[in-house]
């Protein structure tokens, strides 16, 4: 199969392409970063997804199917660019796929678009709205653009698109949002709240997305790994230490004393779980994770120590 793959520079992009390789996939990869020493049998693009050279890419390819990761996650740094990425780019990608002929289209999402809150159910199911737009408004195109590659299952009938919601991600490349909160020696938590959290090491969420594109999934699903652990737990396991800030102190602290920077809607995510049911997925494609939490974790720790 020919897969085009957007923001395939990052981490998981990597791996993913990696595997799609393995496979026997031909990939085209897309990413403004660039990626120099790609595998050779990586066709890479460095642009604009939102860009006409990204629609003369898939002019000339024609992929038979394509994996949307080309979205701005940095929380911190709010950007119209960033918006006009996330929105414009994904519809722009939905767009080119259905005229050229693509078949399946796999978007990589977050868990956090379902959002954090005292009264949120244990487990969150593929049913739940996203409703990290009212208590993390710094989500907001993400979830934006979640729903709009949602919406492709009724406005593009012809592709099969899943859509997918992954838990957080760690593992030895320290890049993603569970990796900077963890990033220095000491993680604040909001004294008298120890949430869990769930975790999914970063090779298992590339050969999940994989999975996803390899079954033809069609649909929202739900990606997770290991059991959640208490955020306290996680902390010792990663060699952090953990410092409990009053909440009225939180916002305050984030950013000094070598505390990390967050977002203010982070808070909630902080303080409360953020857990999925990832039953669906694991049925209809037989993808299980092959690192437990304490692998996760030891990698996570080992690698910061080799730095």
């Amino acid at each position: 199969m020919k897969v085009l793959v957007t923001g395939i520079a990052g981490q998981i992009g990597h791996l993913v392409a990696h595997r799609l390789v393995a496979d026997g996939h031909e990939v085209i990869g897309i990413d403004v970063r660039g990626w120099s020493d790609a595998p050779d049998a990586v066709t890479m693009y460095q642009l604009d997804i939102r860009k006409r050279a990204a629609e003369e890419v898939f002019r000339r390819h024609r992929p038979d199917a394509v994996i949307h990761m080309a979205t701005v996650t940095h929380l911190t740094k709010q950007s119209e660019d960033r918006y006009r990425i996330n929105l414009h780019g994904t519809r722009a990608i939905f767009d080119h796929a259905r005229n050229y002929g693509a078949r399946a289209a796999v978007f990589v999402g977050r868990h956090t678009y379902y959002g954090a809150g005292a009264d949120s159910p244990l487990y969150h199911t593929e049913d739940d709205p996203p409703m990290a737009v009212s208590s993390f408004p710094e989500l907001a195109d993400l979830v934006g653009a979640d729903l709009y590659a949602g919406s492709a299952l009724w406005r593009y009938p012809e592709i099969d698109t899943c859509v997918l919601r992954i838990c957080y991600t760690l593992g030895p490349a320290h890049v993603g949002t569970l990796a900077a909160y963890l990033r220095g020696p000491r993680v604040p938590m909001v004294m008298g709240f120890d949430p869990l959290f769930q975790f999914v090491h970063e090779r298992d969420a590339a050969s999940a997305i994989v999975a996803a594109l390899n079954k033809k999934l069609r649909g929202v699903y739900n990606v997770s790994g290991p059991p959640p652990l208490p955020l306290s737990v996680l902390v010792r396991g990663t060699g952090r230490s953990a410092v409990p800030v009053p909440e009225f102190l939180f916002r305050v602290l984030l950013g000094r004393f070598g505390l990390p920077r967050l977002p203010p809607g982070a808070l909630t995510h902080i303080k409360y779980p953020v857990v999925m049911d990832s039953t669906v997925f694991h049925g209809a494609t037989g993808w299980t994770h092959a690192f437990d939490e304490d692998q996760t974790m030891a990698e996570f720790k080992a690698s910061r120590r080799g730095r």
